[in-house]
């Protein structure tokens, strides 16, 4: 049985949407709760409000994911607290419907969907082998299904800039780095899944200021389901002892789901493995 309680887990984007309502009800259920943020006051108001539920060992590190430098820092003040690393849910992502580029020069959405979770992935790895029995879950997307496979030659969307097209490259990668990475783990005591949390009404898109988003917003609202409802298969990978021996699955609603055939290439997987750890410097 995987309990939770009083294990240590790290959450991605915990600060609004599934993610804050993840670590909540893990937080509820006794785990000791450490989450990356950019924004300082919304982590302290989310630190407090798990502090008024739990009595764990709650905290935050402020990060922004879209910095490579910013990701090796977390990661090295995460490895500082001297505690096991039981749990990593990568759940930050974005939607941006104009090309942004990031410091390091990566295109914003590929950046902070895929490579931040391969980046922080990779560098806690060590730490994440320490334990007895630990979990990677991904939070991905059934966007995935808008794109065919992965398009190499444009790999940073300097080309042509289709916001929801990117957006299902991303969600692609969350798939294909979620079964290399358990391939590559197939002996440790690590599984590695992701998931699709359905379509959520949270603020995720927000950060686009024009009123493209606000209309969408309209028009799917009746579709979305909460962020209640959305958490929960990141909530049932994170501590259901169901899934304690499945390892580079896809998960809906609980269950094990279907995905393109493009998701199961394992070519594309190794390829995206290679142009990540060169873009990256992380092997």
């Amino acid at each position: 049985m995987f309990d939770v309680s009083n294990k240590n887990i790290l959450i991605t984007g915990a600060t609004s949407g599934i993610g804050r309502e993840s670590a909540l009800a893990l937080a509820k259920m006794g785990a000791n709760i450490t989450f990356i943020a950019r924004n300082k006051l919304k982590a302290e108001n989310l630190l407090n409000d798990i502090n008024k539920i739990s009595n764990g060992q709650n905290s935050f590190i402020i990060a922004d994911l879209s910095s490579q430098k910013d990701i090796k820092t977390a990661s090295e003040d995460y490895m500082n607290k001297n505690i096991s690393l039981d749990v990593l849910l990568n759940n930050a992502g974005l939607i941006n419907f104009k090309r942004k580029v990031t410091i390091d020069g990566f295109e914003e959405t590929f950046a902070i969907n895929h490579l931040a979770y391969f980046s922080l992935t990779n560098l806690l790895l060590d730490k994440i082998k320490e334990s007895s029995s630990s979990r990677i879950i991904n939070v991905s997307s059934g966007a995935h299904q808008f794109v065919k496979r992965m398009n190499f030659d444009d790999i940073q969307s300097e080309k042509s800039y289709k916001p929801f097209q990117v957006y299902g490259y991303t969600k692609l990668a969350n798939i294909l780095f979620t079964k290399k990475l358990s391939s590559i783990l197939k002996n440790e005591k690590i599984t590695v899944n992701c998931l699709h949390p359905g379509v959520v009404g949270t603020s995720f898109g927000q950060n686009n200021s024009n009123n493209i988003n606000k209309i969408l917003s309209f028009i799917a609202k009746p579709f979305m389901r909460t962020s209640e409802k959305g958490a929960e298969t990141s909530i049932y990978l994170c501590s259901s002892s169901d899934v304690s021996n499945i390892s580079g699955q896809y998960f809906y609603n609980c269950k094990l789901a279907k995905i393109s055939k493009w998701a199961q290439n394992e070519e594309d997987a190794e390829q995206l493995w290679n142009i990540s750890a060169k873009l990256t410097g992380i092997s």
